[in-house]
């Protein structure tokens, strides 16, 4: 007799929302072409600190197979502690959590915070995954625009009356925008406290990049200009920095909230990667992530300052793009002629013509910005990104001269 398989709860699944960005990895492994990859936001493999991490893998101590405190491993804990105080942001023990990556974390914010139904301020566009989650527990998103100073706050008060109720929570990337790579000014940040004290909403405040600062003066982060604030949420990821398949992340938070996140965790994985985690704290312990850091400032910013050069060589007046001071990635807005072209149409030419992109519209959730893209140039060599910049031009013109746009 044939077993039919389970029902799914209808809610439960519409609100279920892949992600093109992850999606692409696998697309990407099925081609056999050369392709230049500006889809993926992660580090490229002659930047990962791959013989470190194998020493530190291998000098793992007794235990490193057992099952771990879900808070994560106190060395971890501690060496994030020192990370911090690094950075300028001190934080106390009480408040970190390791998380199984800086998904887990947005997972576990959505989780404590998000009913269905409830009103979460996302920028506009902003990373897939970050509004997938809140939409997978219900959440009614309410886009809000993003201009060269990040989250444009001052906009907020008034798309939050005509929504008609206060938000829940305001997910936000304030360093090098997930994808535009633009920084929320510090009076934004101000301001945006403010709301969310008026309003009752937590910030989530996702920071993968925050290290990454290459150009311009520091901006102070939401915890630097208010300690211990009781509204934040902070989700943090050794992904961008050391690599993204250690799958190790940790949220700084209030206290009391870590408490129920703990127990939100404990449902899901018990905790994250014993050995894993052992092995980064190893090598956080021997200092080499602070050198490793200063190393990748550098390279990233000769290879953004690549792919802009490459993209006004190749481009002209048919694009124009932002020029973070730190992160991954760049925003490609058509322009002129060009401004007609569906990015997400063209996506399938551009991978046959050899370079790949993530589509405006994957940052969306209305599937607008349809003639923007997303490219990363923390992946690729100069020379790699002005090859790959140059098959993108191509493709984009022989797109105009198909449709007659240009002769």
């Amino acid at each position: 007799m044939r077993t039919l398989p389970p029902t799914i709860t209808p809610a439960r699944s519409r609100d279920l929302v892949g992600s093109v960005i992850d999606a692409s990895t696998a697309l990407l492994a099925e081609q056999q072409h050369d392709i230049v990859r500006f889809a993926m936001g992660a580090p490229s493999e002659d930047l990962m600190p791959m013989e470190r991490l194998d020493q530190a893998f291998s000098n793992a101590g007794r235990g490193r197979y057992d099952y771990g405190a879900t808070e994560g491993e106190p060395q971890l804990r501690e060496q994030i502690l020192h990370l911090s105080e690094w950075a300028g942001s001190p934080t106390r023990d009480e408040r970190l959590l390791v998380t199984t990556g800086g998904m887990q974390g947005l997972d576990l914010a959505f989780k404590l915070f998000v009913a269905r139904g409830d009103l979460v301020v996302v920028e506009a566009p902003t990373y897939t995954n970050g509004y997938a989650t809140a939409l997978s527990y219900g959440a009614e998103v309410l886009a809000a625009p993003v201009d060269g100073q990040g989250l444009v706050v001052e906009a907020l008060p008034e798309l939050v009356k005509h929504a008609g109720r206060a938000p829940r929570a305001i997910y936000t990337i304030p360093n090098f925008q997930n994808p535009t790579g633009v920084t929320m000014t510090r009076a934004r940040r101000e301001l945006l406290l403010q709301l969310a004290e008026q309003w009752g909403s937590v910030i989530i405040d996702d920071d993968p990049y925050g290290l990454l600062r290459f150009d311009g003066d520091h901006v102070p982060g939401f915890a630097e200009i208010a300690p211990d604030h009781p509204l934040l949420f902070q989700v943090r990821t050794f992904s961008k920095v050391i690599a993204p398949g250690l799958r190790i992340g940790w949220i700084d938070v209030d206290p009391e909230v870590r408490r129920l996140a703990i127990n939100a965790k404990q449902a899901m994985d018990t905790c994250a990667s014993v050995p894993v985690q052992t092995a980064v704290a190893t090598y956080l312990g021997s200092g080499d992530l602070q050198r490793h850091i200063a190393g990748l400032r550098g390279i990233y910013r000769d290879r953004k300052n690549a792919m802009r050069s490459s993209l006004q060589r190749h481009f002209g007046d048919l694009a124009t793009a932002t020029d973070p001071e730190g992160g991954f990635f760049l925003w490609l807005t058509l322009t002129g002629e060009a401004s007609a072209i569906d990015t997400e149409r063209l996506f399938p030419r551009a991978l046959t013509d050899g370079v790949a992109y993530i589509p405006g519209p994957a940052f969306t959730t209305d599937g607008s910005l349809r003639n923007a893209l997303r490219l990363c140039f923390a992946t690729s060599s100069p020379e790699r990104i002005d090859e790959g910049i140059q098959r993108l031009a191509r493709t984009v013109r022989h797109d105009l001269v198909a449709t007659g746009a240009l002769v």
